[in-house]
């Protein structure tokens, strides 16, 4: 490994200014205008895993193309197959008065690089193919098969990938996926986290008159849609933080021993919590901590409140309709379906007959786990701890990551999160980072990583 730690640390100044050239592509996936950034964003990136020694090529799909690279057929001769998934789309730059400089356009200030996708996904999955570049360009041999599955519709959904896995579900039969698309707690503290929170959602619509009425003329004879969605939605959850649906906690199981006293070790200060936040206090299911509350526990979040006038100065009604868009994040056994048909059939049993509701329903995705005590965990563990140089950390994460079942469902492979982008990276928000020292060390432990993986396999 001594001739990969050095070609990683002799090429380092050229990596950073090839990602950087990746950056530069506007490859936005929610937005038609970036269709042209799209297109060169991928012919380049196949291009470049062509120039490390990678077979590559452009797959079409219904929607924007997925970049398929693998190891020369000449390395392979039986050995243990492993997937990297990434994304080369990113999300859209807006606001974009709030960036201090161009988002397209790379600026590094100390060990940070600035720019639309910089951690979320482009820098992560680039560090993985600089380890790999690192193993061809050496003439080391890998003691596995790499096949790189890059998309490029993770941010509106990835929408093509699950028919584009069954498609080639023979060529890309794995025994694992690596995914670097998470977060990494701190320099000090590498993570890899074992499982994600599902989601689903809806959104409801009390309508009330048939149009918006005089408050004046008619107040007080009718009900307010928007009074009786407020009161509706304070009726799900108690005082405790407790969601009120009935049924809904039936299938959530408790974190094990050896979990918790994972959990334990984490170097999390609610204080500072609290304050990153700027939240006057912090609030959340009682019993919990507020680590566990984010990542291991189920939600019910209103993310959005619309009725009535919301223009400038006062308009005096009673609305006609009110609605709100609502998400669940749900936590291993516990199914999108069965939640939804629970919150829908209380809703109904608690609306009042003086408006009419409406629901719509989005599935969403289930929620992921692996066992934290899996060969396979351990061994991702020992990379992360050679590369990083101290102990790692088991976590889960409250996100959702709905291709990761897709793995499990369609390729019948677990999924290893190792997670390069720091809690500051601003990853959706203005001003979005990779640290530096986050990419080195990411792709020592990526080169690590296939040695541990292969090695597990032999026990």
């Amino acid at each position: 490994m001594k001739n990969i730690e050095n070609y990683l640390r002799k090429h380092h100044g050229r990596f950073v200014r090839e990602l950087c050239e990746y950056l530069r592509f506007p490859s936005v996936s929610a937005d038609a205008r970036y269709a042209k950034g799209m297109s060169g964003c991928a012919h380049w990136l196949a291009e470049h895993c062509r120039k490390i020694g990678l077979d590559a090529e452009l797959c079409r799909t219904k929607g924007n193309p997925v970049v398929i690279a693998r190891t020369p057929q000449r390395a392979r001769n039986g050995k243990p197959h492993y997937l990297v998934y990434g994304h080369y789309d990113v999300q859209p730059p807006e606001p974009l008065e709030m960036w201090k400089s161009p988002p397209f356009q790379p600026r590094i200030i100390g060990q940070s690089l600035f720019a639309r996708g910089a951690s979320d996904n482009k820098g992560q999955h680039f560090a993985h193919l600089k380890a790999v570049e690192a193993y061809l360009k050496t003439g080391t041999e890998l003691p596995c098969d790499l096949t790189f599955i890059i998309e490029g519709e993770e941010e509106i959904g990835s929408p093509s990938l699950a028919a584009f896995l069954r498609k080639h579900r023979q060529r890309l039969c794995c025994d694992a996926v690596v995914i670097s698309d998470t977060t990494l707690y701190g320099l000090q503290y590498p993570t890899l986290s074992y499982g994600l929170r599902g989601i689903c959602g809806l959104e409801i619509i009390l309508h009330g008159p048939s149009r918006d009425l005089h408050s004046g003329i008619f107040g007080g004879s009718l009900e307010n849609p928007a009074m009786a969605l407020c009161q509706l939605l304070a009726r799900l959850r108690d005082a405790r933080g407790r969601i009120t649906i009935p049924g809904f906690y039936d299938d959530v199981c408790p974190l094990s021993s050896f979990e918790r006293a994972e959990y334990e070790q984490h170097p999390f200060d609610a204080d500072d919590y609290q304050k990153s936040l700027g939240v006057p206090q912090l609030f959340g299911e009682a019993g919990f901590s507020s680590l566990e509350q984010r990542s291991t526990r189920p939600t019910f979040e209103i993310n959005g409140l619309t009725s009535g006038y919301q223009g400038n100065g006062s308009k005096t009604i009673i609305p006609s309709s009110a609605r709100a868009k609502v998400t669940m994040r749900l936590v291993p056994n516990q199914t999108p379906k069965k939640i939804l048909a629970l919150t829908v059939r209380h809703l109904k049993a608690i609306c009042p007959p003086t408006v009419r509701m409406e629901i719509t329903m989005d599935n969403g995705g289930e929620p992921y786990l692996v066992s934290p005590e899996s060969d396979m965990v351990r061994a991702a563990l020992e990379a992360l701890k050679t590369a990083f140089g101290c102990e790692p950390l088991l976590t889960r994460e409250g996100g959702s990551i709905p291709i990761v079942n897709q793995f499990k469902h369609i390729l019948n492979a677990d999924s290893l999160l190792l997670g390069l982008a720091l809690p500051d990276d601003n990853a959706h928000s203005p001003n979005e980072k990779f640290n530096l020292k986050a990419f080195a060390k990411g792709m020592l432990m990526s080169a690590w990583l296939w040695q541990k993986l292969s090695r597990s396999r032999e026990f």
